[in-house]
């Protein structure tokens, strides 16, 4: 796994974001992935509980987002990334950053890399 692939495929999660699309999260997802969103929750499984989370709380609830991010560490099928994002909340109008650390379990496939498990910490700012 090299670490292009891995930016590549951020960029397709943060495109998917920006956009408001959850089918485009789904598609980078194993069909059993697991996202946990904080290490206290626990895990969601399968593409439709993911999809599910992004429509919920993305999609219907965000407008006018920004994401980057940028590949820190990879090892075997391991990576670990740095991100930020940042949106408007559509019900209250407040703004939101965030900064954030991805860690994640990819694989490859003839679409390129699918995300088997994705674990994420974050701190938010919202005024």
């Amino acid at each position: 796994m090299q670490k292009q692939e891995v930016q590549n495929w951020l960029d397709r999660y943060g495109r998917a974001w920006v956009e408001g699309d959850p089918e485009q999260i789904t598609a980078l997802f194993t069909e059993n992935a697991t996202y946990r969103e904080t290490p206290f929750d626990p895990a969601m499984t399968g593409r439709e509980a993911i999809r599910q989370y992004w429509q919920d709380g993305a999609a219907d609830a965000q407008e006018d987002v920004a994401f980057s991010s940028k590949v820190w560490a990879i090892d075997g099928t391991t990576a670990v990334a740095g991100w930020q994002a940042r949106f408007t909340r559509k019900a209250c109008g407040s703004r939101v950053e965030l900064d954030g650390t991805f860690r994640l379990k990819l694989t490859g496939s003839t679409d390129g890399l699918l995300c088997e498990s994705l674990e994420e910490w974050w701190h938010r700012r919202e005024t």
